[in-house]
């Protein structure tokens, strides 16, 4: 089964291999000096399995780290990111130089855990908030360099990005307020400053949501508000400005956070509590 909120876009190439490369900088160093002990034209086959079930995303990375060392190098997918994965499942079956294939193995399966751990994760947190409006979006709270393939995963399981970085939308948080004055003076400076990029702004209370309706930003983060703030500040707005709830977002309470009525749920959980998928590279 395949869940994802739109069609998936493939990575971007450049991305994938400066991801692959500076991974295979830091393990390999100046050679795999036990990967030497195999002839050097030998070939291998190897089949990677899935041990437990999860969502896959990675793909990309994991061919990367193969056929980086060995050009040549095969690998035939049984799917493809955003597939579900029972226990026991064969994934890839591989084929190439098998110092290569040593020397890529532990990187490869290293991205593919990670980022198949976000995906499941994500997929679990989809699948909380089923049957209500609301999007499940990440945060910035990734594993540091990992950021695009990360978010890339998140899309993978069925959930949605927030902004990537600092750079790409306006989120006017409590210190922006402070040193601007009020809600209103900081969302004027966004829209004359940055007239093109959407702007939003953080509440951590009703005074501040009224303050916040008023002037008018593209969309309102509501900070850590209980249940019953969540749905008095939808009543509030009436669909006239989105709203998304962010703060500590545990997975046994997102049903509730959605049924509330808001648009949005963001979850730093997503990428950065994730358990890594066990992935089984056994050589033939």
């Amino acid at each position: 089964m395949t869940v994802t909120p739109e069609i998936l876009q493939p990575p971007e190439p450049e991305v994938v291999l400066r991801d692959v490369v500076s991974a295979l900088h830091e393990d390999l160093g100046a050679g795999d000096v036990s990967a030497d002990l195999i002839p050097a034209r030998q070939r291998a086959h190897a089949t990677l399995v899935c041990r437990e079930a999860a969502r896959l995303a990675g793909q990309a990375w994991f061919t990367g780290c193969f056929q980086h060392l060995d050009q040549d190098c095969h690998l035939q997918w049984t799917g493809q990111d955003g597939d579900t994965l029972s226990p026991g499942a064969v994934v890839c079956v591989i084929a190439g130089n098998a110092r290569a294939m040593l020397g890529a193995e532990r990187c490869a399966i290293n991205f593919l855990q990670t980022l198949s751990g976000t995906a499941t994760l994500a997929a679990h947190y989809v699948q909380a908030a089923a049957g209500f409006r609301a999007r499940i979006l990440d945060t910035r709270k990734t594993l540091p360099s990992l950021r695009y393939a990360q978010k890339y995963a998140v899309r993978c399981g069925g959930a949605h990005n927030h902004r990537h970085g600092l750079y790409d939308r306006v989120l006017i948080k409590e210190n922006h307020i402070a040193a601007l004055g009020s809600i209103a003076a900081a969302i004027r400076q966004a829209r004359a400053l940055h007239p093109s990029m959407q702007v939003e702004v953080e509440v951590e209370n009703q005074q501040q949501l009224e303050q916040a309706i008023s002037a008018q930003p593209d969309r309102i983060m509501l900070d850590n508000f209980d249940l019953q703030g969540l749905a008095a500040a939808v009543r509030m707005t009436a669909d006239r400005i989105p709203l998304e709830a962010s703060g500590g977002t545990e997975l046994d309470a997102v049903a509730a956070i959605a049924a509330s009525g808001v648009d949005f749920i963001s979850v730093g959980a997503i990428t950065k509590h994730l358990q890594a998928v066990d992935f089984s590279l056994r050589f033939a």
